[in-house]
């Protein structure tokens, strides 16, 4: 919620093209999270299932 309110308030004080730019580097922060969670994801679950087979 915390970011949806920042969203606004962005929109409210800054002008359009900036705007627009503030929604491209979330875009990009977003792709680069989602390609760590899916590369890490794959490490992390060998080490659960690790885990789990020594248990």
């Amino acid at each position: 919620m915390k970011v949806l309110h920042l969203l606004r308030a962005i929109a409210r004080r800054e002008e359009g093209q900036t705007l627009a730019e503030y929604a491209l580097i979330l875009v990009l922060i977003a792709v680069v999270v989602i390609a760590a969670v899916t590369l890490l994801g794959t490490q992390i679950q060998g080490v659960l299932q690790s885990i789990a087979n020594a248990l």
